[in-house]
């Protein structure tokens, strides 16, 4: 479960006090408030404008990659309300913007088409674009490889000078034996490889006809496609890796047979066959990984050796120039792991370090980076209590830490070659993103932004030319194009609109227990001192993801809501990324009782500085973790919550996969009680509020089959309830109109179930 708090009102969270006891009796909820006199909903500007510009991220400069010579800087752009990208290249010694390619030309005006095996596998990146989404680089950047509706396009963009705008037109078409997956340039820039019906094959940019290298056994064989889980949980969406020299590649076999088969049904299309998927729930099987190592020519594959019966995750692989072929391996509970050292050549292993947690381990799938001239690596840990950004010799031992666990360290950028230095992402306050160059030989890191603003950086490891993504509290964003100097060149160019006017939420933190847990707060425009408002928690509450930030733009749709006579609350507690191990491992074996404590303890914390707040008339809501968080909250704390929405929850943890689900509340047969404690199934009978679920029918991720399970325990136990199917939607739902109608269903959901702002008692 990648973080997802794409969310139906917002994102947020509430925190507590201690929790009745299952059996505990709960005090009714208040009844309907008459809402007549309300407005019935905000102006729906804002919220048309969210819907059709994806929250105003189309006409966003995306995917931006430099060019190893430094002089070109390329990124995807789409029209502001449309969902398809093309491809433009800035020149930094010009400061002017060309098109590079378009979709359009290339397609010469067909429909782009898509198989199932690339939308699945857009979904697990959170893809939901169109066009050209992606591209491989030849390692000297004079070739690009564009994939484009199962078809492979090669554009020669040359060195210097940069190839002219006409040249878009001469691009060729390598041919395939079907739609490719996954496809990718070789280092030499004279080799392309892809994955065809799960089968690794490669060809020659010249156009020869590709080499098929692999021959699976069997319908659960694939190879050089990355699994479910591996998708999902570990951020690796690639099943192979070219050598640096470009002779060889390794791969990932991935033996599927053991695993369980779901079949998704889009009962709109009733003429057409489900959809099978390998899914492995909590407490069976996983797909066998094995990792092989073969030639670019054919031939015999090594298989690398390792006790992949202890440590059957393959979670990482790296390959690197004057580096060993390196993997990173996990056991299945994800509490010991280990960086080995591959030899290619005979399949042996040598052990680089190892990583151990008493609770879970969590990957960092930016790290382990070698340095050029395989001396050393960079690797990152917590266990030290947090995460610490460190330098290790070939041999795997310790040199020493560059950024300690204060720093806040989040993720690795790149490393400058010149500079001897690591670009990475770094805050103590996890609301804010900095980027900090950290000199590899020990001296003092060197931030780079400053303020409270969120950054993030795409720089050449060879050049030092760099993109510095900036945004403020004020909604200013910046894409600029920096020489090595760190002088400006220009600024990538935006077309995505501007909304109106941005939410202003008011930051606060509080204090629970000793801990400091931060809120943002959400009023109306036209908020009216002497009023009591009905409050809207929007939470995701669970691990991988924040959801108080400095960013006003995560706050749009939370500011729709709040428009339309509601105060939306959202807070981060324990169990959430940012705050350090214990933090974090707060919510091991129970991923409900903390953070439902947490938000309830925050709500109230809030709410006394904040009398407009009326907590007699609570509502709660959330997509996936935060739906499951949504559900919970409504039937084990009936007495704080009012009324819940949960988008696409996860209602009973058994259900869904291991990786994820096992590494926060471990392996069922070791024990079976913290998943019956923590399931929506076990408390359906509790229900004394009103629930609305909403769950697309068709996603594979968190399966509709979590969602009718609920319904079926709620009927069951004659309690009442409402059931929204998105018919025929995945857990991505970016449709501009079923979002905006989703958005008008919870909102009339919540204004019918909470009433409208009234007068405080004794107001005039």
């Amino acid at each position: 479960m990648r973080a997802f708090i794409v969310t139906i009102v917002c994102l947020g969270a509430c925190k507590p006090e201690a929790a009745p006891s299952a059996t505990g009796t709960a005090p009714p909820a208040p009844p309907a408030r008459n809402s007549a006199a309300a407005p019935v909903r905000a102006d729906d500007t804002l919220l048309e404008q969210i819907a059709g510009t994806l929250n105003f991220n189309l006409g966003r400069p995306a995917g931006i990659w430099v060019a190893p010579d430094g002089k070109e800087v390329l990124y995807r752009r789409s029209p502001p309300r449309s969902f398809v990208s093309d491809l433009y290249a800035f020149d930094v010694g010009t400061s002017t913007e060309r098109v590079l390619v378009t979709a359009e030309s290339l397609l010469a005006g067909a429909a782009e088409h898509l198989t199932a095996e690339e939308r699945a596998r857009r979904e697990r990146m959170r893809v939901v674009t169109r066009g050209i989404t992606s591209f491989s680089a030849s390692e000297d950047g004079a070739r690009l490889l564009i994939p484009l509706s199962g078809r492979l396009f090669v554009l020669e963009r040359g060195s210097t000078p940069p190839v002219p705008p006409e040249a878009a037109a001469k691009v060729r078409e390598l041919p395939a034996p079907g739609a490719v997956l996954d496809p990718m340039l070789s280092p030499d820039g004279q080799l392309v490889s892809y994955a065809v019906d799960s089968d690794l094959y490669v060809g020659r940019v010249s156009g020869a006809a590709p080499r098929r290298l692999t021959v699976r056994e069997s319908d659960a064989i694939e190879n050089g496609v990355a699994e479910f889980v591996a998708q999902e949980e570990m951020d690796r969406d690639h099943g192979y890796w070219w050598s640096p020299d470009s002779k060889w590649l390794a791969y990932q076999r991935s033996d599927a047979s053991r695993v369980e088969t779901l079949h998704v049904a889009d009962a709109t299309h009733p003429e057409q066959a489900p959809t099978t998927f390998r899914y492995p729930r909590v407490g069976t099987p996983n797909v066998d990984v094995t990792l092989g190592v073969i030639s670019s020519a054919g031939g015999k594959t090594t298989w690398i050796e390792w006790d992949r019966k202890e440590l059957p995750y393959l979670a990482a692989v790296t390959w690197q120039k004057n580096a060993p072929l390196t993997l990173l391996v996990q056991n299945r509970a994800q509490t010991l792991q280990k960086l080995l050292a591959a030899d290619p050549i005979t399949g042996r292993t040598r052990e680089l370090l190892v990583e151990r947690d008493a609770a879970w381990l969590n990957l960092d799938s930016s790290l382990p980076r070698w340095t050029p001239d395989g001396a050393s690596f960079l690797w990152s840990t917590e266990r030290n209590g947090g995460w610490e950004l460190e330098l290790h010799a070939a041999d795997g031992s310790l040199l020493r830490t560059l950024l300690p666990r204060a720093a806040g360290y989040s993720s690795f950028l790149e490393l400058d070659e010149q500079r001897r230095a690591a670009w990475v992402v770094a805050s103590p306050d996890p609301r804010q993103r900095h980027v900090l160059r950290v000199p590899l030989d020990g001296s003092p890191p060197q931030p780079l932004t400053q303020g409270e603003t969120l950054n993030d950086a795409r720089v050449n490891e060879h050049t030092g030319v760099h993109v510095l993504a900036t945004r403020d509290r004020r909604g200013n964003a910046t894409l600029s194009v920096r020489r090595a100097d760190d002088s400006e060149a220009g600024v990538l160019r935006s077309v995505a609109e501007a909304p109106a006017a941005l939410p202003e939420p008011e930051l606060t933190s509080v204090q629970i227990d000793g801990r400091t847990h931060y809120a943002a707060v959400l009023r109306p425009r036209s908020f009216r001192p002497g009023t009591r408002y009905p409050v809207l928690l929007s939470v995701y509450g669970g691990p991988l993801a924040t959801v108080v930030s400095l960013d006003p733009y995560a706050y749009l749709l939370d500011q729709w809501y709040a428009d339309g006579g509601f105060v939306v609350v959202r807070a981060d507690g324990r169990g959430t990324p940012g705050r350090g191990r214990d933090w974090e491992r707060a919510i091991h074996k129970d991923l409900i009782s903390v953070p439902l404590e947490d938000q309830i303890a925050i709500l109230r914390a809030v709410a006394a500085q904040r009398p407009e707040l009326d907590l007699e008339r609570v509502g709660v809501t959330g997509w996936s973790f935060g739906g499951y968080f949504s559900a919970m909250a409504a039937l084990l704390r009936p007495d704080v919550f009012h009324a819940a929405v949960a988008g696409a929850p996860v209602t009973d943890w058994r259900n869904y996969d291991t990786h994820y689900t096992e590494r926060y509340m471990g392996l069922l047969s070791d024990d079976a009680a913290p998943y019956v404690a923590t399931s929506a199934l076990s408390h359906a009978a509790e229900l004394r509020v009103p629930l609305l679920l909403v769950h697309g029918t068709t996603d594979d991720n968190v399966y509709f089959k979590h969602s009718l399970d609920l319904a079926q325990a709620l009927f069951r136990a004659e309690k009442p309830f409402e059931l929204l199917p998105l018919a025929g939607f995945t857990h991505l739902v970016p449709d501009p109109v079923v979002r905006k109608a989703l958005s008008h269903r919870v909102f009339d959901f919540f204004r019918e179930q909470l009433g409208a702002p009234e007068p405080a008692p004794g107001a005039r």
